[in-house]
């Protein structure tokens, strides 16, 4: 009998009992559903696996392989087939999951980019009373809806081996080297090399692929340097490894190895002022993302022989045009087809990642590799959305206040009339989601989450304190950083962390202390903090720079500690100021230093 929502309310949530009720599948919907039937699956592979792969799937259920299947095809298989398992050229359309009327529960990428797959189609639903059915645990489930898994770790070795191939080929001129002897020609004077040992390596970004790298580089006696503000010191003490500031690395480093992320920060990231506090002679590869490095600045950089060599296995555009292309024509260039995962292990390695990740999902088992949030019924969306807006809110503006150094431990504290009965797993996803989805190309959701954390050697603590007798999920929410290193002093509170803490007030989220200073912020969009000294002119000073940056303000709050003591500015503000505004905000009689927040919360619909 299918529960009416009035029900499921009912089923979920109590006076005495905590937010999800422990016993029910908590926001695992597709995974439930999958889990009801017991006959034998079948899987529909619509790009070539390899045999082990195969034959894995074939144990347990029915395979129907179809490669180079056009789309018609596929929408026409769509509802036949309880999972679907692609590399990068099938694309996985609205059309596929409409025509699949519900039936296919779950599709595998079998690699890392999900670019191929529409992941809004694949995840939302329509909970109207003709899209719900029941589970056997009496939560009302969409019909429509699927979980999409992928491949992020399989690669890994294979493309740190890459970045280390490109960097020895580039030290010892191997291509061109090659190039010449298939000349004819016998030229050992033109490609006088580098010795790696003893030279200095900067990694910039310390995730899985970074830290392979670092392992190998030491094994060539390399010195390694790290840039990664979010990497745990900890985790690279271990290695051997030092972390740095982004300056010191440019400035310190005879080769460059990069292995960050695309993301609105890191994008450019290598322009004309990176290039410029590098050592003249320096080398740089890169194995990350073609965004990354400003192509023209890069060849600035090789015509002025700052850089005297570079080695590109990504670019902006790929395939890149090469009659236009300013780099792949130079001798002082090595390039590569974006090889990094490229490898027979590590194709297979993918192809079991995925089939593994497939077969627990549609087991019902808890998946790691999930890529889109599992759904979750829409009255308890609605009740906990403004909780979930502030839980991510607060864990972007912390680790947007982390200048370079990184930290290890995040501390959430929340203050709820449930005390210790609070289910607080989807609220520390969506922290740990506000921290890591803008330092790393990582989709963040409940399942998993604590092993992206892990993974990154973050410890999360958590603790529940019992405030008031009322109704309301929390009273208030704190998320602290286990760092000192902050780019706004004033965001450091008395324990020496990164502390920022909030509330829900009228179904919306507000900022309500920043390290040891009350505030009351409703963040919608982007805000300047002022640290400075509680005296008049700043105010007018502050707002007149804005102002002829032609920078709008939506609102502006002061707290301070004392009268005649320091203070901290708010500003609400509709576009970002100029690097040359923020400068000038700093030369404000009275103001001690200045900073920005960017689209720290983003609100839900």
């Amino acid at each position: 009998q299918r529960p009416i929502r009035s029900e499921v309310s009912k089923a979920l949530y109590s006076k005495n009992h905590c937010l999800w009720h422990r016993k029910s599948v908590i926001a695992l919907a597709l995974l439930s559903q999958v889990k009801q039937t017991s006959k034998r699956h079948t899987i529909l592979v619509a790009e070539n696996l390899g045999s082990t792969g195969i034959e894995l799937l074939k144990r347990s259920c029915n395979v129907d392989l179809a490669y180079n299947i056009t789309p018609e095809e596929l929408c026409a298989k769509a509802p036949q087939v309880d999972a679907l398992i692609v590399r990068r050229g099938t694309k996985v359309t609205r059309e596929v999951f409409e025509a699949s009327k519900g039936r296919l529960k779950v599709v595998g990428r079998a690699g890392v980019g999900v670019d191929n797959i529409d992941l809004a189609a694949a995840t939302e639903a329509d909970f109207n009373d003709n899209d719900v059915v029941t589970t056997p645990h009496r939560i009302a489930l969409p019909q429509y809806g699927c979980l999409v898994v992928n491949a992020p770790t399989a690669n890994t070795v294979a493309a740190a081996e890459h970045g280390i191939a490109l960097l020895c080929a580039m030290a010892r001129n191997i291509p061109q080297a090659n190039a010449s002897m298939k000349a004819g020609k016998w030229d050992r004077s033109s490609f006088l090399g580098a010795t790696l040992a003893g030279k200095t390596l900067a990694i910039y970004g310390f995730g899985k692929v970074g830290f392979e790298v670092a392992r190998r580089a030491k094994g060539l006696g390399m010195q390694v340097l790290a840039y990664d503000p979010y990497a745990s010191s900890e985790k690279a003490a271990a290695q051997g490894v030092q972390l740095v500031t982004f300056d010191a690395a440019l400035a310190s480093a005879d080769f460059h190895s990069l292995h960050m992320p695309l993301t609105p920060i890191t994008k450019n990231l290598f322009g004309d002022f990176a290039f410029s506090l590098m050592k003249p002679g320096s080398r740089i590869i890169n194995a990350a993302h073609g965004g990354v490095i400003d192509e023209g600045a890069l060849l600035r950089a090789l015509e002025a022989r700052v850089v005297v060599q570079a080695a590109l296995d990504v670019f902006l555009d790929e395939p890149p045009d090469f009659a236009a292309h300013p780099l792949i024509g130079r001798s002082d260039v090595i390039c590569t087809p974006h090889l990094g995962a490229y490898t027979l292990e590590a194709q297979e390695g993918v192809a079991l990642e995925v089939v593994d990740a497939v077969l627990e999902a549609l087991s019902g088992k808890l998946c790691c590799n999930a890529v889109n949030a599992p759904m979750v019924p829409q009255e308890i969306m609605e009740e906990l959305q403004p909780y979930i807006v502030l839980a991510e809110g607060l864990g972007k503006a912390a680790v947007s206040l982390v200048r370079d150094h990184g930290f290890a431990d995040i501390a959430i504290t929340y203050s709820s009339p449930r005390g210790d009965d609070l289910d607080s797993r989807l609220l520390r996803a969506m922290v740990i989601k506000g921290v890591l989805e803008d330092i790393s190309t990582a989709r963040v959701n409940l399942v998993n989450a604590d092993l992206l954390a892990r993974n990154r050697g973050l410890r999360i603590t958590e603790v529940h304190v019992r405030s008031g007798d009322g109704s309301e999920v929390l009273t208030s929410m704190s998320v602290a950083l286990g760092t000192s290193d902050s780019r706004f002093s004033a965001a450091v509170d008395r324990t020496r962390r990164i502390y920022v803490q909030g509330k829900v007030a009228g179904g919306q989220p507000f900022l309500t202390k920043i390290g040891n200073y009350d505030v009351e912020l409703a963040v919608a969009g982007s805000i300047l903090l002022t640290r400075q000294r509680d005296q008049p002119g700043i105010v007018g000073g502050v707002g007149m720079l804005l102002a002829k940056d032609q920078v709008n303000i939506s609102f502006m709050t002061v707290s301070r500690a004392a009268r005649d003591r320091e203070a901290i500015m708010a500003i609400g503000i509709d576009s970002e100021p100029s690097a040359d505004t923020l400068e000038a905000i700093t030369q404000v009689p009275g103001v001690v230093e200045v900073t920005v927040f960017k689209e720290v919360i983003t609100q839900y619909t």
